[in-house]
């Protein structure tokens, strides 16, 4: 019979928190065992997990050769347009003015 890890000993592993152990095999993102209300984490589901999560460093092509579109992970981060504020509707002078 596997020995049976809990969320927290996974977390360990992994080198995250548990509730992001609980909360990917919640929404069944990553493999578990489910025993009663319990995650429970086989030492082949762990490896699974870090497999699932494993990034591998580009290939580079050969000159001339047609290369594969690039992964939806590795696309660049659109920068965000410059953000200024607005001028204020009022100034504070005209709050307070008692000139009728």
């Amino acid at each position: 019979m596997p020995r049976l890890y809990r969320p927290e000993e996974i977390a360990d592993a992994l080198g995250c928190s548990a509730w992001w152990v609980k909360d990917r095999a919640a929404r069944a993102l990553i493999p578990f065992t489910r025993v009663g209300r319990s995650y429970r984490f086989t030492a082949a589901h762990l490896a699974e997990i870090v497999r699932m999560y494993e990034v591998r460093p580009a290939q580079r092509a050969e000159p001339g050769t047609a290369t594969a579109p690039p992964s939806p992970r590795s696309r660049p981060v659109p920068t965000a347009a410059r953000l200024r504020a607005r001028p204020p509707r009022r100034t504070r002078q005209d709050e307070f003015d008692t000139t009728a």
